[in-house]
């Protein structure tokens, strides 16, 4: 029973190639015109209850199944026609009768009416629909693949979520290219249709005043009843198909079901629903016009869009100030949670309540992570009209945690007077460290290398990465993506930013009671490792610089077992000194040289930047000892040479999805690290001690020493 259903396809195609060969009785003929009625009904429901096209993606294969069912049913009903002195069944002879009424020439120009209505309307509209999504969702693709990498890479989502997504951009561009050449077949159906009526037609009548001697009139009687019946029943489930074929074709730009987009979209406009009912009684005064008709019409619509428009009037208004927090949604303005619980329990004025100077410690609070924005964004956070920036942070949390080991504290979101409408502050412990602007109703399109064409836009740019990017209008997005542009939406703007700052400011933000939390943690694992290190061996204080070093770096410090174990053995086995934390973490970086050699490392290759064997002697010769530690202390025109060379080489990253990396020896990395940090934060140096060993190292570039007075050796 199982392997029947699974071929049972197969089972219907070959049925209906048999229809092509075997002449079928009349009942078995009504049999199949009813099933396909039913099965094209089906397919338009299915069509306009879906919310996207991918819900359906057979539809494809369905069409080409369904018209080759509906041309083996006519290929059977002309066969019976012409040997059955034009009889196919009941189900043709009374769409004949019906459609008719007994006169002939009313009857096949409505045939004709409903066969170019098709042809030259539904088809020809859903052929166009078709070839332009298939264009687009093809041209857009890079554009939407850049937008996954961008998404990725900041940390919105995991690496199954963006294979998800790939996946459907992939299903989506191979889905339209089918629709494309399907709606070729629904041409060739309707055409097909036409020749199928002329057979009909004009064979059945020369067959049955030839072999019949029936009169003129009584034959074309007989077969123009047969020939308009069949065609009817031939062209609805086709028509229904075409519609169908349509109505999915255009549901790109839909947010639900059909049912569902045109309930809440006309219920958002009451004004035009009542200006339309005064319209519509306006008509009567026209003589002659149906008063009755009209009024009832007007009346109709002029109540409901009274009533839609009450409706909308009393919703609950809504809360413009306010602040947000993650957990909390909306709360009292400027107001933290004991302000709050005092404000409930007894109305007071800001001056009485700050009489009690234990309120005035509520404001001395420093919150690690705080993000102002002006009014205008608010709805950008406000879950209660379907703001989704608090669950995109929730995902980044997430995501963070599972990639660094680290639990980035709660971020509070408030608004601020002292913003522009459009403006955000990020701020880490109490202080801006960034800030942004974004357009509510635009859109932001980053620009590429070598756009095709310039799209018109407000020019700006993009705030995490310092792109050059255009404000653009929605209606703009799709030819935007057409041209290279990678078009984004302001919340994903605004959240990059935020991720971006967190990211570059975690090692900040992991206190000594986070440092303790997450040993606590590790304890449940490797308790005994625990409790021998701490405190003992390793005090709480040189952990917490640890881990803020490694987090500087972008180190992961999810394996706190191996971060601590390395952390003992360099202490107990080779006696470095504690205060020694450069060598503690240089030992603990090549311990997670795994954990490094992926986060570069692409296909089993790790592109570099090296430094020359004479600019790495020359680097040493100059380490000097200070109270902190060693120093370089190179000459200026050495430490010119060097920054800006970097600047140079840096720029051979660029089309390169891999973090840009500078490769040295274990013994200058740290130095040669503080010395670039300032410039170029963005850039990871490592040693070869970091590298794991099955990894190809790839120099695309080198820092050489300068060899003369302005002069710079480039290799």
């Amino acid at each position: 029973m199982k392997n029947l259903l699974r071929y049972s396809v197969v089972f219907f195609v070959l049925t209906i190639i048999l229809l092509l060969i075997i002449p079928l009785p009349a009942p078995l003929v009504d049999v199949a015109i009813i099933l396909n009625m039913s099965l094209s009904m089906m397919i338009l429901v299915i069509t306009m209850t879906i919310r996207e096209p991918l819900e359906f993606s057979i539809f494809p294969s369905l069409l080409l199944i369904t018209t080759l069912f509906r041309l083996g049913i006519n290929v059977s009903t002309t066969r019976n026609i012409l040997t059955n002195s034009g009889s196919s069944g009941q189900v043709i002879k009374a769409f004949g009768d019906f459609v008719l009424q007994g006169n002939v020439v009313v009857g096949f120009i409505i045939f004709l009416i409903i066969v170019l209505m098709q042809f030259i309307v539904i088809t020809k509209g859903a052929e166009r629909v078709a070839e332009v999504a298939a264009r687009f969702n093809l041209d857009a693709m890079p554009g939407k693949q850049m937008a996954i990498d961008a998404d990725l890479s900041s940390g919105l989502i995991d690496e199954q979520q963006a294979k998800t997504r790939r996946a459907k951009i992939q299903r989506e561009a191979d889905f339209y290219g089918a629709m494309d050449g399907a709606t070729k077949i629904v041409k060739g159906d309707a055409t097909m249709s036409l020749i199928t009526t002329a057979v009909n037609l004009i064979g059945g009548s020369i067959i049955g005043i030839v072999q019949s001697g029936d009169s003129i009139s009584q034959v074309m009687s007989t077969y123009s009843i047969a020939t308009v019946g069949d065609g009817l029943v031939g062209q609805i489930p086709s028509l229904l198909i075409s519609t169908a074929t349509g109505m999915i074709v255009t549901r790109a730009v839909a947010e639900g079901s059909l049912n569902e987009d045109v309930s809440k979209q006309f219920m958002a406009q009451p004004n035009a629903i009542m200006m339309s009912g005064i319209a519509v009684a306006i008509l009567s005064v026209i003589p002659g016009m149906p008063i009755l008709q009209l009024l009832i019409v007007a009346a109709g619509l002029i109540s409901g869009g009274v009533y839609l428009s009450r409706k909308i009037q009393a919703e609950p208004a809504y809360i413009a100030s306010g602040a947000y927090q993650e957990a909390g949604g909306l709360e009292m303005a400027g107001m933290v949670p004991a302000q709050q619980e005092a404000a409930a329990a007894k109305p007071l004025t800001e001056e009485e309540y700050y009489k009690d100077v234990n309120n005035v410690y509520t404001l001395l609070t420093v919150e690690p992570i705080e993000m102002e924005f002006g009014y205008s964004l608010i709805p950008l956070a406000d879950e209660s009209v379907g703001g989704r920036l608090i669950s995109r942070i929730v995902i980044f949390r997430r995501q963070y945690a599972q990639d660094m080991g680290f639990v980035i504290p709660s971020i509070r979101l408030r608004d601020s007077s002292g913003l522009g409408t459009n403006q955000y502050s990020i701020k880490i412990k109490g202080e801006e460290v960034a800030k942004g602007e974004i357009l509510m109703d635009y859109y932001l399109a980053l620009e590429p290398d070598a756009p095709e064409k310039e799209i018109d836009g407000i020019e700006t740019i993009e705030p995490a990465y310092g792109i050059p990017s255009r404000w653009i209008r929605p209606e703009d997005r799709e030819r935007a993506e057409l041209y290279g542009y990678t078009v984004i939406d302001p919340l994903s703007v605004m959240v990059t930013h935020l991720t971006e700052v967190v990211k570059q400011h975690a090692y900040e933000l992991i206190s000594r009671q986070e440092v303790v939390q997450l040993v606590e943690n590790t304890k449940k694992t490797a308790e005994q490792l625990v409790e021998e290190a701490f405190p003992n061996i390793i005090t709480y204080n040189l952990f917490q610089r640890i881990l803020t070093s490694l987090l500087k770096e972008g180190i992961p410090i999810k394996d706190l077992e191996t971060i601590i174990e390395t952390t003992m053995e360099v202490i107990a086995d080779t006696g470095l000194p504690v205060k020694d934390l450069d060598g503690i973490i240089e030992h603990i970086r090549a311990a997670l040289k795994r954990t490094i050699t992926r986060m570069y490392c692409e296909d089993g290759s790790m592109k570099v930047i090296t430094l020359d064997s004479e600019l790495e002697r020359t680097m040493a010769g100059s380490l000097t000892k200070g109270g902190d530690g060693h120093y370089l202390a190179l000459s200026p025109d050495i430490l010119q040479s060097i920054i800006q060379q970097t600047a140079d080489q840096l720029r051979k990253f660029n089309g390169i999805s891999q973090t840009p990396v500078i490769l040295t020896s274990q013994i200058m990395r740290i130095h040669f690290y503080r010395l670039i940090e300032q410039f170029y934060p963005n850039v990871r140096v490592l040693s070869f001690n970091e590298i794991a060993n099955n990894v190809q190292i790839q120099s695309i570039g080198s820092l050489n020493l300068q060899s003369g007075p302005g002069q710079t050796n480039w290799k």
